[in-house]
């Protein structure tokens, strides 16, 4: 007899799915590990940093950046029990917090650097989320924060033909009228003019806006992915680095 898994009742149960997916691309991690590592410079000039890695997922994301981040403290975070598990086989450390007021498990100003990679777009309340990660940073501390990108290149052509853009998504249960058969509890979307406005109207000062190219791409696109990286509101996914004001 076939068992059907039962249809999440809520984001909470979303999330704690093993089979949602809580990893993506390594050419984002590697990209955006470099705009950090350049950020803070090497350990020994300044000391080892605190880095928090907010929505760390399975820790992939953090075990690319890590050779480049050699001598800083990376911390992960996660609310999903069944993400922190496969974490911790990934970096040394990992734990609990969520994205509320004081959620997160660190005093203020406490941390030197967030990595923030693909979660903004799967957050209920993200202003609620930018204000627990200014209370963590120091003054002058680095956000990096990635995220997709709602105008990019194909999603352009698909909106004028009339289809669902990629990233977006109308169903935690399944997928309707977009390309894709993954489901993976985007709630919100940003172009690089509105992720822009909406940091700097949380208490950060954008110091930079880069593209990185989607795992996703079809292999006979991914040229053509990789050269919109050149051009950020076109690019596939948005890499911002800015700072706590």
């Amino acid at each position: 007899m076939t068992t059907t898994a039962s249809p999440p009742r809520n984001l909470r149960d979303f999330y704690e799915n093993p089979a949602v997916p809580v990893a993506s691309g390594p050419s984002r991690s590697l990209r955006q590990a470099r705009m950090l590592a350049g950020a803070l410079g090497p350990a020994g000039a300044g000391g080892a940093r605190t880095i928090l890695d907010i929505g760390c997922g399975d820790g992939s994301a953090a075990a690319t950046a890590a050779p480049l981040l050699h001598g800083h403290r990376l911390v992960g975070v996660d609310w999903s029990q069944d993400a922190l598990a496969r974490a911790r086989t990934r970096m040394p450390y990992a734990v609990r917090g969520e994205l509320t007021d004081g959620g997160l498990p660190f005093a203020s100003g406490s941390a030197d650097a967030v990595l923030f990679s693909e979660v903004i777009e799967h957050l209920v309340d993200p202003d609620a989320a930018l204000e627990e990660i200014h209370r963590v940073l120091r003054p002058g501390g680095h956000l990096m924060l990635s995220t997709p990108n709602l105008a990019a290149w194909y999603n352009r052509a698909l909106l004028l033909a009339g289809v669902q853009p990629v990233f977006s998504e109308v169903s935690l249960r399944g997928i309707h009228g977009r390309p894709g058969s993954e489901v993976v509890g985007h709630l919100r979307l940003y172009t690089a003019r509105a992720l822009r406005e909406f940091v700097a109207a949380s208490g950060f000062t954008v110091v930079r806006l880069e593209g990185a190219p989607f795992h996703g791409v079809p292999r006979p696109l991914r040229m053509l992915d990789r050269l919109a990286c050149a051009r950020p509101p076109l690019a596939s996914i948005l890499l911002l680095h800015a700072r706590r004001t």
